[in-house]
């Protein structure tokens, strides 16, 4: 049986979760786009022979954007719709339900689900398509949660993204949508930055261990930094955090 829960007043308290290494054990895109490839010889074959060239764009995060979309180009070469994607995406997450549902994080939906009990306005921003993190946290009976991701649509015969969730564009990407006063933001990532410094109560969640002295250096002293179950991360464990929402 689903839960059910309070519908947010307008005033009530708004909290921005990111979604990959969030709530999310990964980068939910790059699973997406290695599935679409590998299960096509011809793309598994021209990504072999553009890796030579776009791996390490990928590897550096400057040109890490550039990289990404090129095999984001041979994923979805053929495509030339975003409707077309999203139904690309639909039948990808029924298909490997149960490994999507088994990435989800347990710590962080007990969190999700504490604020959204509180009556909070919860929104997700994620880098990653969303109708992706929209249709896989409907698993967890959260299909209602607004998520505002990566635009899409079509570019040289296939799908490519048109405006990045990313950095400060998914501040205006929030403000847009009338998310700009912000109470509480959870997010892994250094690039969400702007998000955790516009946020009255930022918390750094599952952070790589080389960027925890970037999030001490430019976030308030006594910023939570915590650590979700994502085991290759870092980040305090916190032995009951299902609570976290409700002391705040």
């Amino acid at each position: 049986m689903s839960t059910i829960y309070p519908t947010p007043r307008d005033d009530a308290p708004l909290v921005v979760f990111d979604f990959d290494h969030t709530l999310y054990d990964g980068d939910s895109g790059s699973h997406l786009f290695a599935t679409l490839i590998k299960r096509n010889p011809l793309r598994l074959l021209a990504a072999l022979l553009v890796t030579p060239l776009a791996g390490p764009l990928v590897a550096m995060l400057p040109t890490r954007r550039t990289g990404i979309s090129v095999y984001v180009w041979i994923a979805t070469f053929g495509m030339h719709r975003a409707r077309e994607f999203n139904r690309v995406i639909d039948a990808y997450v029924l298909k490997h339900e149960a490994s999507l549902r088994a990435k989800l994080l347990p710590e962080a939906l007990e969190v999700f689900a504490a604020h959204r009990a509180n009556g909070d306005r919860v929104v997700v921003a994620t880098g990653a398509p969303p109708e992706l993190a929209r249709a896989i946290l409907a698993f967890v009976a959260h299909v209602d949660v607004p998520v505002i991701g990566s635009e899409v649509g079509p570019r040289f015969g296939a799908v490519g993204a048109t405006r990045h969730c990313h950095n400060e564009e998914k501040m205006r990407m929030l403000r847009e949508r009338g998310y700009g006063n912000i109470d509480v933001a959870y997010s892994d990532s250094t690039a969400d930055l702007p998000l955790l410094i516009a946020a009255k109560a930022p918390v750094v969640v599952n952070p790589k261990r080389g960027s925890i002295d970037v999030f001490r250096r430019v976030l308030p002293g006594g910023t939570r930094i915590l650590n979700w179950g994502c085991m290759d991360r870092g980040g305090d464990r916190v032995a009951s955090q299902q609570k976290q929402a409700s002391s705040r």
